[in-house]
């Protein structure tokens, strides 16, 4: 795979609505590979602001980490069947929230990566909801092929 990628992001969060709340981004990024671990980064422009978060995403067949720097800061740590704990930094105060992951499937072919993860999502030790994270990492000449 290329360094230039595009990065989708599609996130769900299942509480009160049984339909889910979705989050989708689709962005340049960068994508490189060191040693056994994979590495994307990216940035996310936050809603109704010009404010930019730098995202860098690090993972390996048993764990993935998502690293957030700017309007806020956080570093989420995904392994399957583990609880991990982690301080939400926002401008308007910090979180403690738990990330209790329950499935992580990673997929690799030559110019693409999809990740799907499934986990609970807790907030100062209240379950807030059930969330699933679908990313798709692709090179960015495959995404030229088909706009020609």
């Amino acid at each position: 795979m290329n360094k230039d990628v595009w990065v989708s992001v599609a996130g769900l969060q299942f509480g009160e609505n049984p339909e889910g709340e979705k989050i989708e981004i689709l962005t340049p990024g960068s994508y490189y590979r060191r040693k056994d671990h994979h590495y994307v980064t990216y940035d996310e422009v936050v809603e109704g602001s010009d404010e930019i978060t730098k995202n860098i995403v690090k993972f390996d067949n048993d764990m993935l980490t998502i690293s957030k720097r700017g309007f806020t800061n956080v570093e989420m740590i995904f392994e399957e069947n583990k609880r991990n704990m982690t301080n939400y930094v926002t401008p308007y105060g910090t979180l403690l929230v738990g990330i209790d992951t329950g499935r992580i499937d990673i997929r690799e072919a030559d110019d693409v990566i999809n990740i799907d993860i499934d986990y609970a999502l807790d907030v100062n030790y209240e379950h807030l909801a059930n969330c699933r994270i679908k990313m798709e990492i692709k090179d960015s000449s495959s995404m030229n092929e088909g706009i020609r």
